[in-house]
């Protein structure tokens, strides 16, 4: 056995888009999956989730820290100096959310290059915003990840690689920060996928999974998932592994890529 049916986690901003959000629940129980994560709880009523949550004794894994506004293509706000108090706001605000439903990790998306701000003052930014988060999530209990976005999708977003987020963690020095390791953005970096397993282990707090090309789900593509998932046996990581592929053709059908690695 490759991978753990119940240790997978199902991500709401990717997959069920068959149904309205509030349904999405009851469709990861139907499926035998027992976690949830998805990119902002902020957006929806909380009661309301914390109801489908308890209903469907379903465990929900990580959320982001709000990033602006996302409709209108912004992807975070941590490296603008202007923007600090609104920052300052989301982690309290996350923080609020994480309590509620006893989640556990955030992950912070850091936002795009602003060209006309100078790139070591976003680089200052960024290291005093992430230490004031990881300073004030810590007490609570949570961890603070950060992830890095492919520059090939994302052409402007101001982490990249794995490497680019572990000189930002080495940078802001709080033990409270971790890497967020998307298979997808990785492989479409070029980056050496098992390699980094076994050397930044200790950082890796949370995974996220999808295929490349077409970032569907495992076994569509050209990542070699069953060397993937032995490399996690290998090195010990027991945290959670997040589907956050585009399911092809649907949601239900695409799950069944887990019987080949099960």
């Amino acid at each position: 056995m490759l991978i753990e049916k119940e240790k997978l986690v199902a991500n709401l901003s990717f997959l069920f888009l068959e149904k309205p959000f509030m349904e999405r629940f009851a469709e990861v129980k139907k499926a035998g999956l027992k976690r949830v994560e998805f990119m902002f709880p902020y957006d929806y009523n909380l009661d309301e989730i914390e109801f489908q949550l308890k209903t469907y004794d379903l465990e929900f894994i990580l959320f982001n820290l709000p990033a602006g506004d996302w409709d209108n293509g912004e992807r975070g706000i941590a490296v603008d100096p202007r923007r600090k108090d609104e920052f300052r706001a989301g982690v309290a605000q996350a923080i609020e959310a994480a309590r509620k439903f006893k989640v556990k990790q955030v992950n912070s998306l850091v936002g795009k290059v602003l060209p006309e701000i100078p790139r070591e003052e976003q680089w200052s930014t960024l290291i005093q915003n992430i230490r004031y988060a990881a300073e004030q999530l810590q007490p609570e209990g949570i961890r603070l990840l950060l992830e890095p976005l492919n520059h090939l999708d994302n052409p402007s977003f101001f982490l990249n690689t794995t490497d680019d987020v572990l000189k930002l963690i080495a940078e802001v020095n709080h033990e409270n920060v971790y890497l967020q390791y998307d298979v997808y953005h990785a492989a479409r970096e070029g980056e050496d996928i098992l390699n980094v397993l076994h050397e930044a282990l200790p950082k890796i707090a949370h995974i996220q999974i999808a295929d490349n090309p077409g970032r569907h789900q495992p076994g569509s593509g050209s990542i070699d998932y069953k060397s993937f998932f032995a490399a996690l046996k290998e090195v010990g990581y027991s945290n959670a592994v997040a589907m956050e592929y585009v399911p092809d053709p649907s949601t239900v059908a695409s799950l069944e890529w887990i019987k080949d690695f099960e």
